[in-house]
C-alpha cells in the first residue's frame, strides 16, 4: 500500500474499512485456494509502468493452466508471439513492479489481484525454475514474485458465456485476429 493510499483513507474516513480489508483479505503469498484458482484461469490482465510511471495494461489468454504456479510466492506466465512492440516487457526491464488481475467471469464471478516484482526468463532457462512446464508457443516467460495477493469481490463482475471454441488460438491471420478493427491505418492517412 502506498502512503497516498493511506492519506486518502484518512481524508475520506475509510481507515477502519481499509484496515479490515488489509487484515482479513490481503496476504503476501498464495494460499491453497488462490493457487487452485490461478490454475483454472484462462485470462490474465497485467499492468506495468516504465521508470517514469508511464503505464501499460495488457491482456493475456490461454488454456487453463497457462498461468503456472511455481510455489506459494511465485507465478509465471508465457509471452507468446505478438505484435513485436513488447511494451509490458520493456516496462518490466525499467521497473519490475507489476499488477496481475485474474477474473473468473464464468463460474464464481470472483477475482484475484497479485502485485509483485517481475522478471523476464528465457524459454530455455524456464525448465530449471519449473521442471515439466512445456508450452511450445512461449517465446519467453514472466516470473512474478508475490508481494500482495487479495480478492476482487464479485459485486460487479458479470457472468459471461465461454466461447473458447469460437476463436482460432495462435493464428497469424490478420482478419481472424481482428485486423485493423479500430481503423488506425485509415485514421493516420486522414490526419496526414
Amino acid at each position: 500500500m502506498s502512503q497516498a493510499e493511506r492519506d486518502l483513507q484518512k481524508k475520506h474516513n475509510t481507515e477502519r474499512r481499509a484496515d479490515a480489508f488489509y487484515n482479513n483479505q490481503m496476504i503476501d503469498y498464495l494460499n491453497g485456494e488462490m493457487r487452485q484458482f490461478i490454475k483454472e484461469q484462462t485470462m490474465l490482465f497485467i499492468a506495468t509502468s516504465d521508470k517514469n510511471g508511464n503505464c501499460d495494461s495488457s491482456f493475456k489468454a490461454g488454456e487453463q493452466g497457462f498461468i503456472h504456479v511455481i510455489d506459494e510466492t511465485r507465478v509465471m506466465y508465457p509471452e507468446y508471439r505478438g505484435n513485436g512492440v513488447m511494451a509490458s516487457l520493456g516496462n518490466i526491464i525499467e521497473n519490475p513492479h507489476i499488477g496481475l488481475l485474474m477474473i473468473d467471469f464464468f463460474n464464481d464471478q470472483i477475482g484475484l489481484h497479485i502485485n509483485g516484482a517481475a522478471e523476464i526468463i528465457d524459454t530455455d532457462a524456464i525448465h530449471e525454475l519449473a521442471p515439466g512446464v512445456k508450452d511450445e508457443r512461449a517465446e519467453r516467460w514472466v516470473v512474478v514474485t508475490v508481494h500482495e495477493a487479495y480478492i476482487h469481490c464479485s459485486k460487479h463482475i458479470p457472468h459471461l458465456v465461454d466461447t473458447k471454441n469460437l476463436r482460432d488460438w495462435g493464428t497469424d491471420d490478420t482478419a481472424k485476429k481482428g485486423g485493423d478493427y479500430f481503423k488506425v491505418k485509415q485514421s493516420n492517412k486522414e490526419r496526414q
